[in-house]
């Protein structure tokens, strides 16, 4: 290693990802209240459940819809969407609690 690599600061962001099979997933975000997280994941089991039955039995529309409903659940989480670490708590707070209304009002 030479030495300007060993004295540059090294940008940890253990944080904010997890890596399964060297692919990079975004983790939650650790803000959110315990409770929103359940609901939505939750909701992201149930969606996913949807989206296997619905494969199986050949249902395009109702995997688009569970899809639709897995999307909702991976953005409220932080998963997807903008980078959570950049947006003020508030806000991330305020997204979760929007798609866990919206997945309601879908299921």
């Amino acid at each position: 290693m030479d030495a300007e690599k060993a004295s540059s600061p090294v940008k940890r962001e253990d944080d904010h990802w997890l890596v399964i099979s060297g692919r990079r997933w975004r983790k939650t975000d650790p803000s959110l209240p315990p409770d929103v997280v359940a609901k939505l994941q939750r909701s992201l089991g149930r969606a996913r459940s949807e989206v296997g039955r619905a494969k199986r039995q050949g249902d395009t529309d109702a995997e688009g819809a569970a899809r639709q409903r897995v999307d909702l659940a991976k953005h409220g989480l932080g998963e997807r969407g903008a980078y959570w670490w950049d947006e003020p708590i508030e806000a991330r707070i305020a997204r979760a609690r929007e798609k866990l209304n919206r997945l309601r009002e879908l299921e």
